[in-house]
């Protein structure tokens, strides 16, 4: 059977994939927390879940291809901005079938993306958690703090506009300063970012420990004098059964704003 990913490109499925190499995290976790056993082959920073034991094909950005076709998956899952075009037309080129999925700008658009991979490619029933993220998830917070979300230093990056993480926080009532940006991971130097708090732009510092490992003392030390939150960057970035927790644990996060 033919499907169609996000992006509209064709996945022919050969039956039921039983054999799937994810070289996304987030989507690791999903599938083998809705389908466990079906993942035989992840990356390096597939992390969750815990008792995962698969092979190992390199990272998100760079596996290692040749890996990955030997390990003969019915399907390889993919992610519009964690993986390379050339890679995914590589594995198609071989004639393995790729689902890729676009990367989500909202937690609904993550959730219903998550819900046609696992009931209409894998054909799995709808998950439990998959309902319960999108109870917990569906109401939005008042406002009540403006914040600066680096992801990166050296150069500074920070969310932009259109990102699932910056929809997770405007949902708990934390708005993302930068959500107007025309880019969607903005480089914006240091003196700018010190400024929207000076000028009264922001009045908090959201520092995530992935992809880059912020902590109490790199960091903070750049925004002398501004109040931050240390949250967890799975928390923040990951779609999937985390999302669960993600409410109960941000929403702590938060609970003094």
């Amino acid at each position: 059977m033919t499907l169609f990913d996000d992006l509209g490109e064709d996945v022919p499925l050969r039956g039921v994939p039983q054999r799937v190499v994810s070289l996304v995290p987030a989507l690791t976790e999903a599938v083998e927390e809705s389908a466990p056993g079906r993942i035989v082959g992840a990356t390096d920073y597939c992390t969750h879940p815990d008792r995962l034991e698969v092979s190992r094909v390199g990272g998100s950005k760079y596996p290692k291809v040749d890996d990955v076709l030997a390990l003969r998956p019915d399907l390889v899952l993919a992610n519009s901005e964690e993986n390379r075009p050339e890679d995914v037309e590589r594995l198609r080129a071989n004639g393995v079938p790729v689902w890729v999925m676009e990367a989500p700008a909202t937690v609904p658009h993550a959730l219903a993306s998550l819900r046609r991979l696992l009931t209409q490619a894998l054909e799995v029933s709808e998950p439990d958690w998959l309902v319960t993220a999108e109870e917990l998830w569906w109401e939005t917070k008042p406002e009540r703090a403006r914040a600066v979300v680096p992801v990166w230093r050296k150069p500074w990056i920070v969310l932009g506009r259109d990102t699932f993480g910056g929809d997770v926080l405007h949902r708990l009532g934390i708005a993302n300063v930068y959500a107007g940006h025309e880019d969607r991971y903005p480089r914006p130097k240091i003196d700018e970012l010190r400024a929207r708090f000076t000028e009264g732009g922001a009045d908090l510092l959201v520092l995530p420990d992935e992809p880059y490992l912020f902590t109490d003392t790199d960091g903070p030390e750049a925004f002398p004098h501004v109040p931050f939150v240390l949250i967890s960057g799975r928390y923040l970035t990951w779609y999937g059964p985390s999302l669960v927790d993600a409410h109960r644990e941000l929403s702590a996060a938060f609970s003094a704003w």
